[in-house]
């Protein structure tokens, strides 16, 4: 049974991310510090988050955790950004005037500019598209479109193109996933998107189980 850790920055529904990791057959331990993170012997490192950009990267930065997803992924371990958690991974966001991020992928963070039709936040569910030939998160999904649920104001602009895993319209294309190496992350909520949501929490498992059996 791979070991998942779930960062608890005070942002997010930890409750439903946390039972979702359980439900795939994984264990779930809650961190929140870099020291809790080794002790937890974690097989992937996950960050989920809800709200403020900037409240998100204070917390990390306070706790000594941003360095830690820094190392983690830098270091090519398992790691999984959920919403807020896929924003706090580029350069800077538009929300607050400019907030800075973890910088860890080049790109920005920009508002919905959408004609009046379109409602912010883009709420609900909506279709993805998946254009990462072969991605492992990519597992027992369909390319052409799975339906997920999205809650959110603004949305990520990688500077590399080839970063993106996932687009989704609403009003424009954007990104709806990202994915490098073993460094995912959705701007959906897969603990909201019932069995598909369950099948990424699943597929993220399987790697950070078959990366720690590598290791072995």
């Amino acid at each position: 049974m791979p070991i998942i850790a779930v960062i608890d920055n005070g942002l997010c529904n930890l409750g439903s991310v946390t039972k979702a990791f359980e439900v795939v057959g994984a264990e779930v331990k809650v961190v929140r510090t870099p020291a809790e993170v080794i002790a937890s012997g974690a097989d992937g490192l996950v960050l989920p988050g809800v709200g403020a950009l900037a409240d998100c990267v204070s917390s990390l930065k306070a706790s000594g955790l941003a360095d830690t997803v820094r190392e983690w992924i830098a270091a090519d371990r398992p790691f999984l950004g959920v919403c807020l958690g896929m924003q706090a991974l580029f350069d800077y966001s538009e929300e607050g005037g400019k907030t800075e991020g973890l910088g860890i992928f080049p790109g920005k963070v920009v508002r919905f500019q959408l004609p009046s039709e379109f409602k912010i936040p883009h709420m609900g569910w909506n279709t993805v598209r998946f254009l990462q030939c072969g991605s492992p998160l990519q597992a027992g999904l369909h390319s052409e479109g799975e339906a997920f649920y999205f809650v959110h104001s603004f949305h990520c602009v990688p500077d590399d193109r080839s970063l993106v895993l996932a687009e989704c319209d609403y009003g424009q294309v954007f990104t709806a996933a990202i994915a490098r190496g073993r460094c995912f992350a959705t701007q959906f909520h897969p603990e909201k998107s019932q069995a598909k949501g369950l099948q990424i929490y699943r597929s993220f498992t399987a790697v950070a189980a078959m990366t720690a059996s590598a290791a072995r």
